[in-house]
């Protein structure tokens, strides 16, 4: 990704920030996307701490997202966090998409996590 996208994909977060925050009731389910690894969280902004969580880093995954493509990948990521979510309580959230166009592995993130039971 080259500076200057990441630039503007900042600028886009900053503003989508400005109108949306997570509550204990529904939280903001935060989406950041490297190159290689995708990752969510849904993340209180009242008291500031993040509640559930998954990526294509964790431990629990590994073995399933072995040769997946991205996209697949990122649609596991989404049902490992509703059921993380599910499980502590969650079923609402504010989706947060991090300034990235809602296409992709963004979108089979999100469809996922429909999927998994979470309503946006």
């Amino acid at each position: 990704m080259s500076q200057k996208s990441e630039v503007g994909r900042k600028r886009r977060h900053r503003r989508i920030r400005m109108k949306i925050s997570g509550t204990p009731q529904r939280p903001r389910l935060n989406v950041y996307r490297s190159l290689e690894h995708i990752y969510a969280q849904a993340i209180d902004d009242v008291a500031g701490v993040t509640l559930v969580s998954a990526s294509t880093i964790d431990n629990e995954l590994a073995a399933s997202l072995a040769g997946k493509t991205k996209k697949e990948q990122a649609a596991l990521v989404g049902k490992a966090v509703a059921e993380r979510a599910a499980a502590a309580g969650i079923q609402e959230v504010v989706f947060d998409r991090g300034g990235y166009l809602y296409h992709g592995r963004i979108k089979a993130l999100a469809d996922g996590a429909r999927e998994g039971g979470l309503k946006f």
